[in-house]
Formats: structure tokens, C-alpha cells, sequence
């Protein structure tokens, strides 16, 4: 079937402001857009600023779902403002409001301090214990092939958005909880066939307002503008956790943690990787 043949249309644009300055709380205002063809939600914003309220607020950089700056809710969907396009939302009124489970800076503008104080603390890079000399002055890169990169690699598209924390249900409630995308990357790491770190990063993700809490609502997949699909990394973040915890019961105290274990103690399908070797340049 052919796809219908978009015509302009003049769209409300209804706005959750909020200046902390003069606001005592936030409230709604509605603006009319004459939208061609083609044009973004963000688009619509600069056409807003542009030519009727100068004093509308919202974070946006690249303009092309890279940067992941400009994340909002729009008619109740968290996504990017710069690549969905008003008409293929409504053709009538977009609700816009800031992404919700984050503290407002004004308008549009949350506050996403917490989430990257929270992926700071997941240890979100490459740990090597076994050759930190290596690590710190480098002589080559480490080899890995095509199917441990596969592992991990659909997990390092995430953009840190913010779109899957603010459709995050268990974060809605719990604002300890660590979310979907520290999460994420904290599996992303842990699947890294180069990275030593899981014990470092087992403490953080199994604490009580971590990988447990997770209820699996699958909604942070939904949202995800980049396919990152958070909610099977929590999953696999379970699965990791709950492995190393039995391996730990079983042997007892001053065993070998999952990170130290060879590749086919952790899961018996999967062979032993080659060795790391440092490929000289």
C-alpha cells in the first residue's frame, strides 16, 4: 500500500513551562504551528521561539539523533524531538512536556545529573586487573573476534538520552533505583570479552535498588531511539548475577568471581575464548 501523501496542516502545539524563577508551579501553553511536510517536533520549537515566545526553553544539539540532547515527551511518548516528524505524530495537537522521573531546569530542560551520577557509578569502561601497565601505557590493542563483538555491541549504541529512564515505571516510583540505561551499560561491560570489572561492578548491580528492581515492563525498549533494548540487558545482567551468586555458594568464600572465570565455566555452550594477545602497531 502506498504511503498517503502528507499536506500541511496548521498543529496546536500545547507546552508544559515551568520557569523556576517566576513559577510557583507548572502549567500549560498552546501554540499554533503551520507545519509543512518534513518538519520535526524540533523544527516546530525553533518556529516557536522563532516567532511567537522568545522565552521557550529546551536542550537540543546536533539535530540528527546523535547527540541524544533534545529528548521530551511528546503526546506521551518519550523520544528524540529532532528525528520525528510532527505530521507522522498528529496532524491536530502535540502535548510536549519534559522527560518526567528527572527534576525540571526549566520548560523542556530536565535535569539528567542523576542518571550520569548513576552511570558513573556502574564503572562504565574497560577494567583490566590482570596487565594494568597495559592499560595505563599502551602498546598495541587487544584482539577480539566478530562474535565477542556481537556480544556486547547492540548495547554501546545507547546515546544516554534519557528516554528509557523517564518511561521507566520502577524509577517513576523509586528514585534510588539505578534505571535502565546504567544498567545497560553495565552489562554492555560485563559482555566485553576484554574487560576484567565484574566484580567491581557486581556490588552496584545487585544492591537493592538495582538489577532486582527491575520488573521488566519493557518500556525503556520501546522508547529507545537507537534499538538499544535496555530491558534484555537487565535481563542478562540477572542471569550473570544470579550465576556468580551460586558459583559463590557452592565454592565458598575467596572463590573466583565470573569475571576471572574462563568462558566456559560461565556457560557451558560457549567455548573458551583464544587468549589475550596485544597486537603490537
Amino acid at each position: 500500500m502506498a504511503n498517503k501523501i502528507q499536506v500541511p496542516s496548521d498543529v496546536i502545539f500545547t507546552i508544559r513551562r515551568y520557569d523556576p524563577d517566576n513559577d510557583t508551579a507548572p502549567h500549560y501553553e498552546d501554540y499554533k504551528v503551520h507545519v509543512d511536510p518534513g518538519l520535526t517536533v524540533l523544527d516546530g520549537l525553533h518556529l516557536i521561539r522563532e516567532n511567537q515566545d522568545p522565552t521557550l526553553s529546551w536542550r537540543y544539539s546536533c539535530r540528527m539523533g546523535v547527540c541524544g540532547s533534545c529528548g521530551m515527551l511528546v503526546n506521551g511518548r518519550a523520544m528524540l524531538a529532532c528525528n520525528n516528524q510532527i505530521l507522522d505524530i498528529s496532524k491536530r495537537r502535540l502535548l510536549i512536556a519534559p522527560l518526567p522521573n528527572f527534576d525540571i531546569i526549566k520548560d523542556l530542560v530536565p535535569d539528567l545529573g542523576s542518571m550520569f551520577e548513576k552511570h558513573q557509578s556502574i564503572h562504565p569502561f574497560l577494567i583490566r586487573e590482570s596487565d594494568k601497565e597495559e592499560m595505563e601505557n599502551p602498546t598495541g590493542e587487544y584482539n577480539q573476534s566478530e562474535e565477542e563483538l556481537v556480544r556486547y555491541l547492540q548495547f554501546s549504541y545507547c546515546i544516554r538520552c534519557g528516554c528509557c529512564m523517564a518511561a521507566c515505571p520502577t524509577l517513576a516510583t523509586d528514585d534510588k533505583y539505578l534505571g535502565p540505561m546504567p544498567l545497560a551499560q553495565g552489562y554492555r561491560w560485563n559482555a566485553d570479552t576484554r574487560d576484567e570489572g565484574f566484580d567491581r561492578r557486581r556490588p552496584i548491580a545487585g544492591d537493592t535498588h538495582s538489577a532486582y528492581r527491575c520488573h521488566y515492563a519493557g518500556e525503556c525498549s520501546n522508547v529507545c531511539p537507537k534499538g538499544v533494548d535496555p530491558a534484555r540487558a537487565i535481563q542478562l545482567l540477572k542471569k550473570q548475577l544470579v550465576k556468580d551468586y551460586f558459583h559463590l555458594m557452592k565454592k565458598g568464600p575467596g572463590c573466583q568471581s565470573q569475571s576471572s572465570r574462563t568462558g566456559s565455566e560461565r556457560n557451558p555452550k560457549i567455548p573458551d575464548p583464544p587468549p589475550f594477545t596485544v597486537e603490537q602497531t
